[in-house]
């Protein structure tokens, strides 16, 4: 009980303040967020994930730019089974270059994207805003374009997710998976 009510106040607070801050990065090129990523971190204030933390594993997503300046999003990971996960959505630009909206047809819900940082070889840190039905969650993305990922760059998303308010508790860097093969 105690770990759900901080978790629904540092939602509130983050809602309220800290999380409206985030802001994209300076220098966003399109072109360098492109191409296949591994999603190595994960981190959320969504009351789902204290149950599901556990079982992830890492997956990949694959991001095409389109030639309107929009940004193609498709995931993918494998199940226990052998099965594949896949989901995909199609992030419209905004006025803000490094920030995009999406609806999710899976999740039903509005997706407000950041990329908060980038080194296009090697990581990039994002940024969710996911609202439905008035309620807003925080999620934070951690790419990179290996499985590795350094302990300073698993430190920094650690940071980064505790300031836009999520608990220690519900920050994951995943553990390796083998990949889905081509659909």
């Amino acid at each position: 009980m105690k770990t759900e009510m901080l978790t629904v106040l540092a939602a509130l607070l983050c809602g309220a303040s800290v999380c409206a801050d985030v802001a994209p990065t300076k220098d966003f090129s399109l072109e360098k967020m492109a191409g296949k990523w591994y999603m190595v971190g994960f981190a959320t204030n969504a009351a789902w994930f204290v149950n599901h933390k556990a079982g992830m594993k890492m997956g990949t997503a694959t991001m095409v730019a389109t030639p309107g300046g929009d940004l193609d999003l498709s995931y993918s990971n494998l199940n226990e089974d052998g099965s594949c996960w896949r989901m995909t959505h199609l992030a419209k630009k905004t006025d803000t270059p490094g920030r995009f909206t999406f609806v999710s047809q899976r999740w039903n819900n509005e997706n407000d994207m950041r990329v908060v940082d980038i080194q296009s070889d090697d990581y990039a840190l994002v940024h969710t805003i996911k609202t439905k039905d008035g309620v807003s969650e925080v999620l934070n993305k951690l790419y990179s374009r290996s499985p590795e990922v350094s302990a300073a760059l698993q430190q920094r998303f650690l940071q980064f997710s505790m300031d836009t308010g999520i608990l220690p508790s519900n920050i994951a860097i995943l553990p390796k998976n083998a990949e889905c093969t081509a659909a």
